[in-house]
């Protein structure tokens, strides 16, 4: 280590020493901190000192944990972590660095794990969320959104999850944006495996982000706990696609909870993956279709007028593709509308035999016009 490296490990090892003492959760932490004023003072506090704020099997760890195999084991892995690479960060709660916006919520983390660019958590962020099994129109207004934000001036948060957390950082990287991934396990670990190259992308060109020590695997427990941090970090949370049990209301309603700005994006009253975003709009979400909607809302909090949606970057109605030539395949792109439907729906609603629809989706599919997806097929475009 440097000596600018030694002296911020000299200043993190009394704050992870006591974060890793098995079962002390974020909130004793801080219970424990405000009260002794310095991890420090905690770990060299007295039985009758310790024993009015936790049990007596916490006050057993604290007492010992100088002394505990497992827990010098686990400083030395952050010690190594920290010094193999500048663009690994440990942070502390109240020191240099720390992300106001999260630092403002109940129970923030007593720290975090960053491997990436560390300044992009104390940018202005908004986060993202939304179903594990999109639609295509879900898909397509995710990485749409992220990218416009983006280029307004923001960083997008999300979870880093199958589908529409993946869509809306691949969103952001795509377009030249910086993107925070709040992972529900250690930073080294990625989860789930299939974004392996998703996450160095994301390490590249934003951070990865943990409350969890190195090499600990996702729980379901962790995941309520880690989307207390997406909305956390950001100055709202846009919600794209959820069903009425997804954990992306959990996220949501981290937000409100927190005071932050809850946007919904609306669709098919027919398509139960929405069903909890229009939930959330009945309950006073922002309905939100586009990220300049979210502009607006969030005016009165912005710290500048940088934050402005390039209008030429917004569909447009007059530069819309040409529909097909094909009578047919133009009746069959109206008949479907905007709603994932199920070919048999097709052939009633179109008066055309089902070898003549089946053929028509095929062509449709081959030139981008649908795609299939479980339970039927969606226009694209």
């Amino acid at each position: 280590m440097t000596h600018d490296r030694t002296s911020v490990w000299q200043q993190l090892e009394p704050w992870l020493l006591l974060f890793h003492v098995p079962g002390l959760g974020p909130v004793r932490y801080r219970i424990l901190v405000d009260r002794f004023g310095h991890p420090e003072a905690v770990l060299s506090a007295g039985r009758s000192s310790l024993l009015p704020l936790v049990p007596e099997h916490l006050l057993q760890s604290i007492m010992r944990c100088r002394h505990d195999p497992a827990i010098h084991a686990a400083l030395e892995h952050d010690r190594q972590w920290l010094s193999c690479s500048a663009q690994h960060t440990i942070c502390h709660f109240g020191g240099r660095g720390y992300p106001s916006q999260l630092a403002a919520i109940e129970a923030p983390p007593p720290l975090l794990y960053v491997a990436g660019d560390f300044a992009c958590l104390s940018a202005e962020q908004i986060a993202m969320v939304g179903s594990r099994k999109p639609t295509v129109g879900a898909l397509k207004s995710a990485c749409h959104t992220a990218a416009q934000l983006v280029g307004a001036g923001f960083v997008i948060t999300s979870g880093m999850a199958i589908g529409i957390d993946a869509q809306v950082h691949k969103g952001a990287l795509d377009a030249g944006g910086k993107t925070v991934a709040v992972l529900a396990g250690g930073v080294d670990t990625v989860y789930p495996a299939r974004h392996r190259q998703l996450a160095e992308r994301i390490r590249q060109q934003g951070a990865l982000v943990s409350e969890f020590p190195l090499g600990t695997n996702p729980k379901p427990g962790h995941f309520p706990r880690r989307n207390r941090i997406i909305s956390g970090l950001g100055l709202g949370v846009v919600v794209v696609e959820a069903a009425v049990d997804s954990g992306s209301l959990v996220t949501a309603r981290c937000a409100l909870e927190q005071g932050r700005e809850v946007f919904a994006m609306p669709g098919s009253v027919h398509n139960p993956q929405v069903r909890g975003c229009h939930k959330l709009i009945r309950e006073g979400a922002c309905l939100t279709e586009c990220a300049q909607h979210v502009i607006e809302e969030l005016a009165g909090v912005l710290s500048g007028s940088r934050f402005r949606v390039d209008e030429a970057a917004e569909p447009s109605v007059t530069s819309a593709r040409p529909l097909p030539v094909c009578a047919n395949q133009r009746q069959l792109l109206t008949c479907m509308g905007y709603d994932l439907c199920h070919p048999d729906e097709l052939i009633v609603r179109s008066g055309l035999d089902s070898r003549t629809v089946s053929e028509l989706l095929q062509h449709l599919e081959l030139d981008g016009w649908i795609k299939a997806t479980t339970g039927g097929v969606m226009r694209t475009t």
